[in-house]
């Protein structure tokens, strides 16, 4: 919006947008946590007794910074307004659910996270072609666009719910998510993707670095599922605008691992009867902490120095 109304650099106002997503997030934050739902502490998580009485649900405020900063800085269009849409959607189903003194059922959330993810694959379609590239292979083909939107269907729901269940230390799913989409934006320069979709990239990125502000160890408050839910949409979002939704597996490995293994675990019990990790507790940052006897730290910056060494192997690659 400001693009239109102010004649001025567009370096310059990419730079305003990016301190804007930033002190937003960190203003918004300070002035609206007391007024945030309060976390009744997770019984059966490793020191999940320890969150009680903390703000829970801020993703509800670094997601709306976000949505500000793009709507005030970026040249936006149709497909990225729906986006945005579909983000505050994502936020708001995960924000409701944390402020419901009942926690809505499993089957609730992931239908409507399948709804979204059903609408973004519409989306991208409508826009975007249904041609894949394997880039660490250099290798292009073409999708039936049924088979194109089922497997988007697929990415979209595994990236929410998996970043949802990575969410469990201080910091730890914040970080990930800005080295995941960090490391998209590198690779839509070196493809010379959507300009004005990489820069929604850094202020998504940014606007998490405002949260984490606050939520680094010892946090003072939890982004809850209203973040955690909007990251893993955005995530799926920002790796099909590549034009390689494949190279997903790698640049989310760790949040994949952590919080896809327990969705796994649960699943293969629960409809087949098949006990699989029996001496593993899962989200995997659960079992480093307890059996490995790993601080809340070393968590964080061991998972981060995983993905990233991944992300630049990544990144050499397809240069």
């Amino acid at each position: 919006m400001l693009y239109r109304l102010i004649a001025v650099n567009d370096s310059l106002l990419a730079f305003a947008g990016i301190l804007f997503a930033f002190f937003a997030t960190v203003i918004a934050t300070a002035k609206l946590s007391p007024y945030l739902p309060k976390d009744a502490g997770r019984e059966f998580a490793h020191d999940g007794k320890k969150s009680a009485g903390k703000p829970r649900g801020a993703g509800i405020i670094f997601v709306l910074a976000f949505v500000a900063a793009a709507l005030l800085f970026v040249p936006l269009n149709a497909e990225l307004i729906i986006y945005l849409i579909l983000i505050v959607i994502s936020m708001m189903t995960g924000f409701l659910d944390d402020a419901s003194k009942t926690p809505w059922g499993e089957y609730k959330k992931g239908f409507l996270d399948l709804c979204v993810a059903a609408l973004v694959a519409l989306t991208f379609l409508k826009y975007n072609s249904n041609v894949v590239e394997l880039a660490l292979f250099d290798i292009k083909f073409t999708l039936h666009p049924l088979v194109f939107a089922f497997l988007t269907i697929i990415l979209v729901w595994t990236s929410v719910n998996v970043t949802n269940c990575a969410d469990g230390v201080d910091g730890l799913s914040g970080t990930l998510t800005i080295i995941t989409i960090v490391t998209i934006y590198v690779i839509d320069q070196i493809k010379g993707r959507s300009e004005h979709f990489s820069f929604l990239i850094l202020l998504f990125a940014v606007s998490i670095l405002g949260y984490l502000w606050y939520n680094a160890t010892p946090s003072k408050l939890m982004m809850g599922d209203a973040g955690s839910r909007a990251m893993g949409l955005f995530i799926s979002i920002a790796i099909l605008k590549t034009g390689c939704p494949v190279l997903y597996i790698p640049v989310a490995l760790v949040l994949i691992l952590d919080g896809g293994l327990g969705l796994l675990k649960v699943a293969l019990l629960r409809f087949l009867k098949i006990h699989i990790l029996k001496n593993v507790r899962t989200p995997l940052h659960d079992h480093v902490r307890k059996v490995w006897d790993w601080s809340n730290t070393q968590t964080v910056f061991r998972f981060a120095i995983i993905q990233i060494i991944l992300s630049v192997a990544v990144i050499y690659g397809i240069q």
